[in-house]
């Protein structure tokens, strides 16, 4: 029996079988068993499973006489509109790679994300916030056509548009697709075959892309649907699913998207995070599942009236992408009465690592056990090949269906991330005697302090149960005394007011070891956010390199004795 096996829900197995196949087929036998029933509700309006698919189809059609197929890659520069599944599904059935672009990231990455994938075209909106900057890859030269989705046409609700160029490179998507017609055969696809070449954060340089297989992809959907068969099986219903994390993310791409998809669920597609416009969903439209980010979850347990507000419809919700603030858990508990709870992956496992049963041992700050067909071991920080004991803390390696085979163009940085079949993640952490995992941080986050290994997410989750903090980032910084220090960068909750540097120690004492204990702070009004919206200290990283190192006047810094 694999570790944790023995809280496994009822009738699952680690060894159960996982299904392999091609994200094509997994939507034509969703839109065969589901037909007209509503995939994809958009500012109201229903997408049925066979709308998407004929959808789909035409679009993959479009691009095949383009000459986009087999050895192609499509760029997406889409937000969260049915035109990113109609034009995901597309490329994938003309048998071309796609290209994940953030709308939110800068010029400089996506650029390199272009070169570095070799697309050519391009799939953006005519949004104010994404067309001009599409335009300039084309004056750049790093694209040949701009396809242009029309935002209007799933109804109008104001949002700023960019007007078209008369340009020969440049299309809208009604252009592009007119009179397309379905090949007599579609290109074979095979489960080896590179689907997604979705690019990770970049935060050690320029980003890579790990290439996600139609095989990894499905098999993804498939430990989802198996650990949570059971589940399913009582409830027996067809779930309402808020999505407003970004299809362009690896988490809501394969949690929403695809394994809702399959399970013929109704994915409530939202633009942005609004939290009044979610809390609409769940009060008056009854939605039944939430998956969302730390940082969204911190925004609901800190609205003032949320113990007098009806979330009784919700029979999930789940926190991911970041380790869940244990305090934020609990107060979101305390006031609504269910558990939030964690899990783990990545993009190079096309999201599945681990999850907590819905039945077993209560273990905060826990990100549950090893999901079916996902094998996770600790290894040395010295050397990962040496296997260490339970309890012992040092980097996760994972190896399964799921795990990408390595990344695009860079042999080099592939080799690197593998022990023989097993890729080594960079989070630090640790497994108990069940089999339950916990995260300490990343690798390239932890702080060297006076010799000892410094864990900002430790010293984080500690300073969340301060009742006047909203958000908050530890990061280290240079100190001549230890070599590092960790320091402190704060969202106070409104209302709530400054406290010193010494009152926050003191706050922690026993909570945190004396080399733990922040030895800077500093109040801000906000704090960086990735695309996904999860706090960044990378990001932050880089803002206090680019800046004087000067202390604020908001800032506070240690004074007198060293711990």
């Amino acid at each position: 029996m694999h570790p944790g096996e023995q809280f496994y829900p009822e009738g699952v197995h680690w060894d159960d079988p996982i299904a392999r196949g091609t994200l094509p087929d997994l939507l034509s036998k969703a839109a065969a068993d589901f037909g007209s029933r509503t995939a994809i509700e958009f500012r109201d309006r229903p997408v049925s499973f066979v709308e998407l698919e004929a959808m789909v189809e035409t679009a993959a059609a479009a691009f095949l006489r383009a000459g986009y197929g087999k050895d192609s890659s499509v760029a997406l520069f889409l937000g969260n509109t049915p035109d990113h599944p109609v034009n995901f599904f597309g490329a994938l059935k003309a048998g071309a790679r796609v290209v994940h672009l953030s709308p939110l990231d800068g010029e400089i990455a996506l650029s390199h994300k272009l070169t570095d994938s070799g697309a050519r075209v391009l799939v953006t909106s005519n949004l104010s916030a994404l067309l001009p900057t599409a335009l300039k890859f084309l004056d750049k030269g790093l694209i040949d056509r701009l396809i242009v989705c029309e935002d209007d046409r799933w109804g109008k609700v104001g949002t700023p548009q960019a007007p078209l160029p008369d340009h020969p490179a440049v299309v809208t998507c009604g252009q592009f697709v007119d009179g397309a017609v379905k090949p007599k055969q579609w290109p074979a696809i095979n489960a080896d075959d590179v689907a997604v070449l979705q690019y990770t954060g970049g935060t050690t340089g320029l980003p890579k892309g790990a290439m996600l297989s139609h095989g990894n992809l499905t098999s993804a959907v498939s430990i989802y649907e198996v650990w949570g068969r059971p589940v399913r099986a009582r409830r027996d219903a067809i779930e309402r699913v808020i999505c407003v994390l970004p299809l362009f993310h690896i988490y809501a791409l394969t949690v929403v998207l695809l394994s809702n998809l399959e399970r013929g669920n109704l994915i409530s597609l939202h633009q942005r995070f609004d939290v009044e416009a979610v809390m609409r969903d769940i009060e008056v439209k009854r939605a039944t599942v939430f998956p969302g980010v730390p940082t969204m979850w911190i925004a609901i347990a800190n609205l003032p009236d949320l113990d007098r507000r009806d979330l009784s419809s919700l029979v999930s919700c789940g926190s991911g992408g970041a380790p869940l603030p244990v305090e934020v858990a609990r107060i979101f508990e305390r006031k609504v009465g269910q558990k939030l709870k964690s899990g783990w992956g990545m993009t190079e496992t096309c999201s599945p690592g681990t999850s907590h049963p819905l039945e077993g041992p209560d273990k905060p700050g826990s990100i549950g056990l090893m999901l079916p067909g996902i094998e996770l071991d600790v290894v040395s920080l010295d050397d990962p090949k040496q296997v260490m004991p339970v309890g012992e803390v040092g980097e996760i390696r994972i190896r399964g269906p799921n795990v990408t085979k390595g990344y695009w163009n860079k042999p080099k940085e592939t080799a690197e991330a593998f022990v023989g079949d097993r890729f080594l993640t960079g989070d630090i952490g640790y497994m108990d005697s069940d089999g339950y995992f916990y995260l300490v941080d990343r690798k390239k986050d932890m702080i060297i302090s006076g010799g000892f290994n410094v864990y900002p997410q430790m010293i984080e989750q500690a300073i969340y149960m301060h009742p006047s903090v909203q958000e908050v980032i530890v990061i280290g910084i240079p100190d001549d005394y230890r070599g590092e220090a960790a320091k402190a960068f704060i969202k106070l909750r409104d209302g709530a007011k400054p406290f010193t540097l010494e009152e926050l120690r003191a706050f922690l004492a026993g909570k945190l070891g004396k080399h733990e204990l922040p030895a800077a702070l500093d109040f801000v009004d906000e704090l960086p956010r990735t695309p996904v919206g999860k706090l960044s200290r990378h990001e932050l990283r880089n803002q206090q390199k680019s800046s004087p190192q000067t202390a604020s006047p908001k800032q506070q810094l240690a004074t007198g004795g060293r711990p």
